[in-house]
Parts: structure tokens; C-alpha cells; sequence
């Protein structure tokens, strides 16, 4: 089978393998659709995430769905040729975090995409049935990949815990930001705030009914302008970036709370401490995400969450490098890329 490894920076290869055989109570699948986040593009750019270094050949891709080519006895809600969504964080259920009901950080987890456990950018992949959720008929492979921003999206609602009627402030307005966008429409955030310095993110933002707003715009202000001069009840970072967690901070009010979502590239936090301090903030980082799937796929099935919108590219497998290079360089309008094996 073909499979894209990535054997160095910026340097992705095509390589055959073998095809992967299912240990007992797995399941094969074959891949159909890959999305590119920009965790991907850290590897692809440094080669690491933090202290998590790619130092052989991987595979990457952790948002991916795939259909079913043989499904494992015992696994009654698995049939060959069904869609399913790829949960890529495979947890191993017994530790003392996944026991509290935090999987996410479960301290022997497996990652997709994440060394040492290769990702969804092949042709097969063999897999646990507990973290594959079947979609429904009508769903897309390519919106089953989407569900996994989707989760990630929707466990940072959950710890921002804004309430009906608040104010709600999206910095980043990428992917996982345009998610948050209309979870904040859904929810009834007012008014709900998008902060992007790409005019086209700003343009799909205020669509969505969002008060775009340039981050270089005198953004302070305007936002106190929108909340009665007090700021945004709650704030979410998801541009990854370090000034981006500074104007989070800052657009806030006093009380309010801060939730950051985004993986800057320097692997550091940095707010001002007297802003965060006088305003007596509540910071949190989300990880990655926490049993979001089977409320994604009812989002996306009811129409709610509209996931279609946000893929901008469709390439091959033979041309998954240049989906890496369009993404990185926020080239040609892209939202989201979908490699397709």
C-alpha cells in the first residue's frame, strides 16, 4: 500500500508498505479522507511538538475517517463498508486519569499521527473498535474527519463554561476557530466576537454572524465598545499563537475567563502578568479533547455545525506535500485541506 512518511523537515516521501494485517480485535480500514491541522505542520516544519520529537519516519494525519474492510467478531455496530470516524487518541482505560474520566490524559495514551504511532495519511489502517464511531448514513468521510476539530472545539466550550447570554470572544479564526464561531452562535453567546488578521478568516467569521474584528484593528477598544466597556466574558485562544494569548487576555473582563487552545511554535505562555493579575483571571489550557464524538456527529447530522464549508482544498495522496505547503503558508484562501488516499 502507499503511505506519506515524513523522514525530516519538510521532507515527505511516498513509500510503498505492506499492507497492514488486524491483530486479534482489530479493525482494517481502508482511509478515505485526511484533514491537515496545523499540529501536522509543526512536524512537518521542526520536526517536534515541545519535548515530543520525530526522530524515524512517520506517518501523519490524526483527522481521518475510513471504511470498514474487515471488522473484528464481538463488534456488532461494525459492518464492512461503513463510514467511521477515527478517534486518534487511543487511551488505555486503566490508568488513574482515564479512571477519573479524562482520557485525554491518560498517561499511557497512543496518538495518531504522533510518535511512536503512525497516522492516517495511507492507504489502510488497522485499528481498536472502541474508538471508531460509525456515521450516519448521509455523512461524508471528509465531515467524519472533521469531527475530530470539532471535538476539540467543543471540549474548549466546555471548559469556558459560558453561559447563555454571554459574551464570547474566538481569537484565531482558523478551522477549530470557525467551529468555535458556531458553537458560540448555537450556544446564545452576545455578542460573540471573532478576532482574525486574515481578511478572508475574517470574512467566513462574520458570515457566521460573528463581530469580525483585526487583531491590529485597536482591538481593545472596539471590543469594550461591543460589551459596555467592560470586555468579553469569556475569551478562547485557538490561533497558536503567543500574541494571540495576550490579546485573549487583554479583550477579557475582569473575573472572565480564559481558555487556550492553540500550540505556538516558541512552546511557551506568555500574558502579562499584571493584566492577568489584576483582572483576577480564570486560565485554562484544553487537551486536545474528552468524549466529544458522539455529540459532533449529532451537531453535524441535525445541521447545527456545518463542517462542509471549511474544506477549501482536495488533493491525492501523490500530492499530500503540497497540502502541507498550502496550509503552512496560508496559501490560496485555504481553511482546511483534505487529502483524500
Amino acid at each position: 500500500m502507499k503511505a506519506l512518511k515524513l523522514f525530516g523537515p519538510r521532507d515527505l516521501r511516498m513509500v510503498e508498505e505492506a499492507m497492514p494485517e488486524p491483530a486479534s480485535g482489530e479493525a482494517l480500514l481502508r482511509v478515505r479522507a485526511v484533514t491537515v491541522c496545523h499540529s501536522d505542520i509543526h512536524y512537518y516544519r521542526y520536526g517536534r511538538i515541545g519535548d515530543t520529537v520525530s526522530d524515524t519516519p512517520l506517518v501523519l494525519g490524526h483527522e481521518f475517517a475510513g471504511e470498514v474492510v474487515e471488522a473484528p467478531a464481538g463488534a456488532d455496530d461494525l459492518r464492512p463498508g461503513d463510514l467511521v470516524a477515527v478517534e486518534p487518541a487511543v487511551s488505555c482505560g486503566h490508568c488513574r486519569y482515564c479512571r477519573e474520566g479524562n482520557p485525554n490524559l491518560c498517561q499511557n495514551l497512543l496518538f495518531a499521527g504522533i510518535p511512536p504511532m503512525d497516522g492516517g495519511l495511507r492507504e489502510y489502517v488497522t485499528y481498536r473498535p472502541e474508538f471508531l464511531f460509525p456515521l450516519p448514513e448521509g455523512m461524508t468521510a471528509e465531515q467524519g474527519a472533521l469531527l475530530e476539530p470539532l471535538g476539540v472545539a467543543l471540549h474548549a466550550w466546555d471548559l469556558a463554561k459560558p453561559r447563555v447570554g454571554e459574551s464570547v470572544a474566538i481569537v484565531g479564526c482558523g478551522p477549530i476557530g470557525l467551529l468555535l464561531v458556531q458553537l458560540a452562535r448555537i450556544a446564545g453567546a452576545v455578542p460573540f466576537v471573532a478576532v482574525e488578521p486574515l481578511a478572508y478568516r475574517r470574512d467566513a467569521a462574520a458570515e457566521l454572524g460573528a463581530e469580525a474584528l483585526d487583531a491590529d484593528d485597536d482591538l481593545d477598544a472596539r471590543v469594550e465598545a461591543l460589551t459596555d466597556g467592560h470586555g468579553v466574558d469569556v475569551a478562547i485562544e485557538a490561533a497558536g499563537t503567543m500574541p494571540a494569548q495576550e490579546e485573549a487576555a487583554r479583550i477579557v473582563k475582569r473575573g472572565g475567563r480564559v481558555v487556550l487552545v492553540g500550540i505556538p511554535p516558541e512552546d511557551q505562555m506568555a500574558m502579562t502578568h499584571h493584566v492577568v493579575r489584576r483582572k483576577g483571571l480564570t486560565i485554562k489550557v484544553a487537551r486536545r479533547m474528552k468524549l466529544t464524538y458522539p455529540r459532533a456527529i449529532t451537531l453535524a447530522q441535525r445541521g447545527m455545525i456545518h463542517l462542509d464549508p471549511l474544506v477549501t482544498h482536495r488533493l491525492p495522496l501523490e500530492e499530500g506535500d503540497r497540502a502541507f505547503r498550502i496550509v503552512e503558508a496560508y496559501d490560496d484562501g485555504v481553511v482546511k485541506a483534505v487529502v483524500t488516499p
